[in-house]
């Protein structure tokens, strides 16, 4: 059950939909425009209103065409952000044991929530994680 909208609050529903489209299109993910709403716009909470920052910018998806890396669920682009920067790591350093075990543990938690995602309809059922994929995704 949604919050109610707080009184001192400047903007309405239609108002916060159109910021968030506006700072999602200067390239920020969804955490970043959370903080960004709370810290200059004073929006504390856009569910207090009914809202989704992902729900919004999936909607505004459907109307433009969104790259592969944009269509992936934030934690998962965290993670292979992660990982590509381990494997260059570990390529500089290649007797680095802990950084091989990191770098496992990464990619496990990539499969599972790539399992999950899958399952949920948010990822393509065809997609599967590889190093040379995330390389490119990343960049």
């Amino acid at each position: 059950m949604p919050k109610e909208k707080e009184e001192w609050m400047q903007y309405d529903r239609d108002e916060i939909e159109k910021l968030i489209v506006k700072i999602a299109k200067e390239g920020k993910t969804g955490s970043e425009i959370g903080m960004i709403l709370r810290d200059q716009y004073g929006v504390p909470d856009v569910r207090a209103l009914g809202l989704r920052i992902s729900k919004v910018l999936d909607e505004h998806d459907k109307k433009e065409k969104p790259t592969e890396a944009q269509r992936l669920p934030e934690n998962i682009f965290a993670l292979l952000k992660q990982v590509v920067s381990a494997h260059a790591h570990l390529g500089r350093n290649k007797h680095d044991a802990n950084s091989k075990h990191g770098i496992e543990k990464i990619e496990s938690k990539i499969r599972r929530l790539a399992k999950y995602y899958i399952r949920k309809g948010r990822m393509p059922k065809d997609w599967r994680y590889s190093i040379e994929k995330a390389r490119l995704l990343v960049r």
